[in-house]
């Protein structure tokens, strides 16, 4: 008999978010997304009635323990966390007209909520039989983007907090994945105008699956795409993958 989980998604209304529901839902397992934007939320409802949704806001403390207390009195507590919201900013760092306050929901979005995410949901994690934690940073953790400096350093940052957090938490039988993005096609990189970076766009739906097939087998560090080679480089020959990665290092939008 096939082991049902109960998979939380952060940002799951669209993009990764959406195509990790999307296949965590075909494979039997039962799906709770959670996102800022009811509307969408509900969009995805309308699609696949099976999703639970709820209204909530990863940068707010009251707002994530009202939700880790909800779902552990209507389900029992879930099994999967996937922290996966995120928001992806260009800037000129040389430009004292930067909105500060913008720059400052990014660490609090990219990185703080992650963090925040799993102390509120820990006890439930470990209470479960099959505890996952699953962080989806960037292919950018390895190599910084220049014309994304705070993004950059958000997800390496998860990166980092990442593999720390992996040995600890493994003496509590959580298992504690991190998904490694490349370029993908989602609103996130349309907003931020990558088309002319020489990096096709991964389509959400192929990252799924690649995720599941490297998630399957056991991996703690997923690298589909060019994240691999952008991992990789960053060992080999940093100096040359920052060069190539960043010819352009000032937003022209």
């Amino acid at each position: 008999m096939k082991n049902i989980q109960k998979v939380l998604i952060t940002g799951g209304g669209s993009g990764i978010g959406l195509a990790l529901a999307r296949k965590f839902l075909a494979q039997g397992h039962q799906v709770i997304i959670m996102g800022r934007n009811l509307s969408k939320l509900e969009q995805v409802k309308a699609a696949l009635p099976q999703i639970s949704i709820y209204q909530s806001d990863v940068t707010k403390e009251d707002q994530v323990q009202k939700l880790a207390q909800q779902l552990k009195e209507e389900l029992g507590g879930i099994d999967v966390l996937v922290n996966n919201a995120g928001i992806m900013l260009l800037l000129d760092s040389g430009n004292e007209g930067n909105n500060l306050t913008k720059q400052f929901e990014e660490i609090e979005i990219n990185f703080q909520a992650p963090i925040r995410l799993l102390h509120h949901f820990l006890p439930q994690l470990k209470k479960s039989k099959n505890a996952t934690l699953i962080n989806v940073s960037s292919g950018l953790a390895y190599v910084s983007f220049a014309q994304a400096p705070v993004y950059s350093a958000t997800k390496a940052a998860l990166h980092f907090w990442t593999q720390a957090i992996r040995p600890q938490l493994k003496s509590h039988s959580i298992r504690v994945v991190e998904l490694l993005p490349p370029v993908v096609d989602t609103k996130l990189a349309k907003d931020a105008d990558l088309k002319d970076d020489n990096l096709k766009p991964m389509p959400p739906e192929r990252l799924a699956e690649l995720f599941w097939k490297d998630y399957n087998k056991g991996k703690e560090e997923i690298t589909p795409g060019i994240s691999k080679q952008l991992k990789w480089m960053s060992r080999l020959a940093p100096k040359f993958i920052f060069k190539q990665l960043n010819k352009q290092a000032i937003p022209q939008k």
